[in-house]
């Protein structure tokens, strides 16, 4: 008789999602993917073929319940479109993604600037349903659609000397009524050791829920980051920089006592001000213990070992 001792990633069995769920799932993500003008974002909305629907499965998803639609594109934190959780959605119409081009630079033997298009296009998309922790104790479970980041990263040939890579957001003041406040120190910027940006786990994504990536959610490229609070997974990206030195970050030059570089999902190291033991998944009523590194430490420990986690949050 074969054994399955099950990962700290992998649900609960009272977590998964019935089959009949999924496959309804699944019949409507192959439908918004196909509708135009309806209000629901299409891969026309890139004027060139993209196709979100019938994925291939891919190893590292999860068979959680998911989120709702609804509070997947209603619910977040996106300051550029202001501070509360339902202003990116009500501006989402200020952040334009077309057109739209990216910047790969720093310690690199081949740099570039590319369209999103040349730069999604080359790659196999998949469906990855991640947990998404936020850093203020609600969660998510989101299907995302992406490609791992370390397939763009390695044909960019970092050099020896790169052993981070920073990320810089849109800065676009004159239509995102975000940027017109000094919350942050703008453009929105976040890193990650190169080893984790190679990792796996980390995915580029440009779809959910089987459409292309909604404005309020990042537009049109994000990372995710599925072990690291979500303000880690930075949005609406223009450069990526392969750099020597751990570099600044936008949350780290806010209040670097609150937000630290790694900021890995930690139950035992609680924000200065409320415990990160327990979350709140959004449309249930009980809060649930938090999971180091979000469940996902049988796949992304081994990157800290010997590190001291309460030291390096």
């Amino acid at each position: 008789m074969l054994i399955q001792t099950r990962k700290s990633s992998q649900p609960r069995s009272s977590e998964i999602t019935p089959q009949s769920v999924y496959q309804q799932r699944r019949q409507f993500m192959q439908a918004g993917a196909a509708v135009i003008g309806s209000g629901c974002l299409s891969s026309a909305a890139y004027g060139w073929p993209m196709d979100l629907s019938n994925l291939p499965d891919s190893p590292y998803n999860s068979d959680e319940k998911l989120t709702d639609y609804k509070s997947v594109t209603t619910y977040n934190n996106f300051y550029e479109l202001g501070s509360s959780k339902s202003a990116p959605h009500r501006n989402k119409d200020r952040l334009k993604t077309e057109p739209w081009t990216i910047e790969i630079t720093g310690a690199c033997y081949k740099p570039g600037t590319y369209s999103v298009e040349e730069f999604v296009r080359p790659h196999q998309l998949e469906e990855r349903i991640y947990r998404l922790r936020c850093v203020e104790a609600w969660s998510m479970v989101i299907p995302w659609v992406g490609f791992s980041a370390s397939q763009l990263l390695k044909k960019a040939e970092p050099m020896t000397t790169a052993r981070y890579v920073a990320f810089t957001s849109i800065y676009d003041p004159d239509n995102l009524p975000g940027q017109r406040r000094r919350t942050l120190d703008w453009p929105y910027r976040e890193g990650l050791r190169l080893d984790e940006a190679m990792h796996p786990l980390t995915i580029f994504a440009v779809g959910l829920y089987g459409e292309v990536l909604p404005p309020q959610n990042g537009a049109p490229l994000r990372v995710v980051v599925p072990w690291k609070y979500g303000f880690k997974s930075i949005k609406s990206i223009v450069t990526i920089a392969f750099v020597e030195e751990e570099p600044a970050t936008a949350w780290g030059r806010a209040d670097s006592r609150e937000y630290g570089f790694y900021s890995n999902v930690n139950p035992n190291v609680n924000h200065p001000r409320w415990s990160q033991k327990r979350e709140r998944r959004i449309g249930e009523f009980f809060k649930r213990e938090t999971l180091m590194f979000n469940g996902y430490g049988d796949e992304v420990a081994s990157l800290y070992a010997g590190m001291d986690l309460k030291k390096y949050y």
